[in-house]
């Protein structure tokens, strides 16, 4: 079997190019014992791999030069050795991404129900960004009914759940994105109490301060830089800051000055924390649950910027770092 893979050709320097990448086939050997050979229907990218392409190890070990990428997929499984699966089964895996095949140990791979979600949504709400939402908002953000919370990238994929979530649990909320467009889908589809451009030229500090002037009890940190240091300073006494990516840095190729204002912390006694997905596997279960019981009642609802062809998984990509996608960014095969 053979399969296209995207590979990393180079590791980027400040913002990836396509340059960086490049597409060829690789052969893939036949299944042996417990291992299922899946054809891939649909795969994720994600801005925490930006990460992986730079060299040493962080919290995921890096993409290697001249290998495929990888990353979480739906797929369906052409041949099988393993009790476990068989032919026709549909799966998820947090691994396999960025290619037209894979071969799969079936520990990898968990089997998906499609009565209730589409296949895609388990690279979505339905799968890791939405469990990183659910579990840093009521596991580390601990809101309450009543408080304030502000949601940087509120209309990506883990944003745009946390901005619901916290609006069933009585919350006001508010956040801000980079385009008109995505702040009338914020206040108009989503609902949330106000929101602002970020692009507009004004700083981000009298943005947040004019919208919230009765502070915030809760930062939901997608973006890091300027919008922390003005979350700080906008934080009410014993807010909590929950600290999930800093896209804002991402192609940073020297580190940022971090906030001016960390003194702040102290006087305002704020608990900061920073949210790995994986440190939450524990509610999964619950989280699924709610989240189909959300969905069958209307509660919640979810976009999904759906890109064509395993080529254009580049495209979509580097898409994210110039805010292309509504919701999550997936590439359908």
């Amino acid at each position: 079997m053979k399969s296209q893979a995207i590979i990393l050709a180079s590791r980027p320097k400040g913002e990836p190019q396509k340059e960086n990448f490049r597409v060829e086939e690789r052969e893939l050997p036949e299944p042996q014992r417990n291992q299922i050979l899946v054809e891939n229907i649909c795969f994720t990218v994600d801005p925490y791999m930006r990460g992986r392409m730079n060299e040493g190890e962080s919290y995921v070990p890096p993409f290697q030069v001249d290998e495929p990428l990888d990353g979480g997929v739906v797929g369906k499984v052409l041949k099988s050795e393993s009790e476990s699966f068989k032919e026709g089964d549909l799966i998820v895996s947090d691994t396999g991404g960025w290619r037209s095949h894979c071969l799969l140990e079936s520990s990898q791979a968990r089997s998906i129900d499609t009565s209730v979600f589409e296949p895609s949504d388990y690279l979505g709400a339905a799968g890791m960004p939405g469990l990183t939402a659910y579990s840093g908002l009521f596991a580390l953000g601990q809101p309450k009914a009543g408080d304030t919370i502000f949601v940087s990238a509120a209309s990506g994929a883990v944003g745009s759940l946390v901005c619901q979530f916290a609006k069933l649990n009585g919350c006001e909320v508010y956040g801000s994105a980079g385009s008109d467009k995505k702040i009338a889908y914020l206040e108009k589809e989503l609902k949330i109490d106000g929101a602002f451009n970020y692009k507009k030229d004004v700083p981000v500090q009298q943005q947040m301060a004019d919208l919230l002037p009765q502070g915030l009890d809760i930062y939901w940190d997608n973006v890091g830089g300027d919008f922390l240091e003005a979350a700080i300073e906008n934080m009410n006494v014993h807010g909590r800051i929950v600290s999930c990516g800093m896209i804002s840095i991402y192609n940073a190729e020297e580190p940022p000055p971090g906030p001016r204002n960390l003194a702040r912390i102290i006087q305002k006694r704020l608990k900061v924390k920073g949210l790995l997905v994986r440190d939450h596997e524990s509610l999964a279960t619950e989280y699924h649950q709610r989240l189909a019981q959300w969905k069958k009642n209307g509660q919640v609802s979810w976009e999904t910027t759906r890109v064509k062809g395993l080529k254009k998984g580049i495209d979509a990509f580097l898409g994210l770092f110039s805010g292309d996608n509504i919701g999550k960014m997936i590439v359908e095969l």
